[in-house]
């Protein structure tokens, strides 16, 4: 979720019909040797969730992990770059949409899984229309939750949506934090205070502005720049390859998202076989915001 920034440091057919009970830490090999972090919940058909960024680790997504895996096995992962799955060189050779979506998939064979869904959140829906354009036939079905999008539209409003949602004692704290980070002061302090001004602009409830704030100063702003950068190098836009994509898709966010909702029609316009749900009094963490109908439309989709 950062300015790009601000957002984005800011995811056999038989097989379905059995229980999956898988030891709940471990790590699975990319095919470039780098070792993916995973951590499963729960038992049933297995949901992976690519959680948001880039450059985030996991750590948390853990309670959406725990709540969704009362139904199913629930999976989440540190993607390359970020918490346990590191690397020992960051650049455009280790870091990029492409190997990605090889950690995904080397986490799949990893746990011996043929197909699941996979729930992608902000950054993480972009990984996952990516993951679908890649890989479709080992998916089950798509939960996009306040998803980046198909495309590079998100690029064009993102900032002004943040912007928005902020008072200006808050945006000018934002602006003096970011500053001061980006003359050197990489403290905790000052990561912090700009986390906690930001998260005003992620979720309606003030209590959970203190957790959004520590999430926000979690982010490796290397491996956010190489990815977007990677995302513009390749003018990422998966509509065309989507088209042949039938499975169904939820795509599901708030109706005071900074995600506009024009990047939720053009994915439910990608993805043919799709529903589109907007929450009421929800921001961009959903399962915050509005628990009661996330979780409510989330697990009937899944079920």
């Amino acid at each position: 979720m950062s300015h790009i920034k601000t957002y984005c440091l800011l995811l056999a057919c038989s097989l379905l019909t059995v229980s999956f009970d898988i030891p709940g830490d471990g790590f699975a090999t990319s095919p470039d040797g780098t070792k993916i972090h995973y951590h499963t919940f729960g038992s049933g058909k297995p949901l992976l969730i690519i959680n948001g960024g880039p450059g985030m680790n996991s750590e948390g997504f853990e309670g959406m992990a725990k709540k969704l895996s009362e139904n199913r096995l629930a999976i989440i992962y540190d993607q390359r770059g970020t918490g346990k799955s590191t690397l020992a060189l960051l650049d455009s050779t280790t870091v990029n949409m492409d190997l990605m979506v090889e950690d995904i998939e080397a986490l799949r064979k990893q746990l011996n899984i043929d197909k699941w869904s996979v729930l992608g959140h902000s950054f993480g829906g972009i990984v996952a229309s990516y993951y679908a354009t890649k890989y479709p036939e080992h998916i089950d079905k798509i939960v996009l939750s306040s998803s980046g999008g198909v495309d590079l539209s998100l690029l064009t409003d993102v900032q002004s949506s943040i912007d928005s949602k902020l008072t200006k004692a808050e945006q000018d704290s934002v602006s003096y934090w970011s500053e001061k980070i980006s003359a050197g002061d990489t403290s905790h302090f000052a990561r912090l205070h700009r986390g906690l001004n930001l998260a005003h602009a992620y979720v309606i409830d003030p209590k959970f502005i203190p957790v959004i704030g520590e999430r926000l100063t979690q982010g490796n702003q290397t491996v956010n720049q190489l990815i977007w950068n990677d995302l513009q190098r390749m003018n990422f836009n998966c509509t065309k390859k989507l088209k042949s994509y039938s499975k169904p898709v939820l795509i599901i966010q708030g109706k005071e998202d900074i995600v506009s909702k024009k990047i939720a029609e053009k994915s439910h316009e990608a993805f043919k076989n799709s529903r589109m749900v907007f929450m009421d009094h929800c921001i961009h963490y959903g399962w915050l915001d509005n628990p009661e109908v996330y979780f409510k439309e989330v697990n009937g989709f899944l079920k």
